[in-house]
């Protein structure tokens, strides 16, 4: 077990007695970082830098910028490394690796990014150095319900309404105190294990504005989803050290991946192994639309169903095939 600790770091003036809180990170396999416990450090001279002490614990170097990412908190974070994730090619922007354009930053630096504008309570999980969580609940008012919720080794963030979630608890036999997030992990589990039943079919049932990233840790597969009314927004992007990066903070996504970002496309699933789909045109291929930002630049692409196309369909019901072996032709 790892203890990692990290501190909020306050003005001092000497002959004055101080007192720092520190919050303790327990973790383990996963690695799962959450204030368990909270103790104080009463110090007579400021004798040392706090500063330097979280260097020294977190092992990677703390700025602090004064930008518009504290602005606005992030409820979630997920990045999930290049050879987990099949992203589309046209997401990476050359531009992010031109040296006139400001870079994409790695993942450890996202990471901070996060917790530093959530840093009261924010928690993460790491699969190894495969794949990364964060989550912050909101403190403030919202129509909108932020969740996360983990069973069996799968974890799901959710954002958004499910207005016919009894419905959908009822019919796939969870309890009437079954939130969103355990509903989507169990609507999963069920394409997963028990099929063939095509994905689309599922979600197409779903009623409300809702987005959410679900990382299955067994069996190693991303998969994400945004609702067709546009309501709730993701964003997806490329990260320096090729990491596909999702959140629905734009501005956290942006600074993140610099040219290599678009919005997550609206009505879509995004499953790691087999692509892109619009799930309410699911015979339908996905086209890359190149994004041009206001200094003239590609700045990744926009996904829209190609209407002259014709897609792969996934197992139907009766199929003898699971849906997860779909592919795209």
């Amino acid at each position: 077990m790892n203890l990692h600790v990290t501190s909020h770091i306050f003005k001092s003036k000497r002959k004055k007695t101080h007192t720092f809180p520190f919050y303790i990170y327990l973790t383990s396999k996963p690695h799962y970082s959450h204030p368990l416990s909270i103790f104080n450090l009463s110090l007579t001279k400021f004798s040392f830098s706090i500063y330097t002490l979280f260097l020294a614990n977190c092992h990677f170097k703390q700025r602090f910028e004064a930008n518009f990412l504290t602005q606005r908190k992030t409820n979630m974070l997920g990045i999930f490394k290049e050879k987990l994730v099949n992203a589309p090619k046209e997401l990476n922007s050359p531009a992010s690796q031109n040296s006139n354009t400001k870079k994409a930053k790695p993942s450890h630096e996202i990471l901070r990014d996060f917790m530093s504008c959530n840093s009261s309570n924010a928690f993460f999980m790491t699969f190894g150095n495969d794949a990364l969580l964060a989550y912050s609940p909101s403190n403030t008012p919202s129509i909108y319900q932020r969740l996360f919720s983990g069973l069996d080794n799968i974890y799901c963030a959710f954002l958004g309404n499910l207005n016919n979630l009894s419905q959908l608890n009822k019919q796939y036999g969870l309890s009437k105190g079954s939130n969103e997030a355990m509903f989507i992990i169990e609507a999963y589990r069920t394409l997963r294990d028990r099929g063939p039943y095509p994905a689309d079919q599922v979600l197409k049932e779903f009623e409300g504005s809702f987005g959410f990233v679900i990382y299955d840790h067994k069996n190693g597969t991303v998969f994400a989803a945004s609702g067709s009314d546009g309501q709730i927004g993701l964003y997806w992007g490329i990260a320096a050290d090729g990491s596909v990066v999702i959140s629905e903070n734009l501005e956290l996504v942006k600074s993140s991946c610099a040219k290599s970002f678009a919005p997550f496309p609206n009505g879509c699933l995004f499953h790691s192994e087999h692509g892109l789909l619009n799930f309410e045109h699911p015979t339908k291929k996905m086209k890359a639309m190149p994004r041009i930002d206001s200094e003239g630049v590609m700045c990744g692409a926009n996904f829209n169903v190609d209407s002259q196309s014709r897609n792969q369909m996934m197992p139907r019901v009766g199929s003898e095939a699971n849906w997860s072996t779909w592919g795209q032709t």
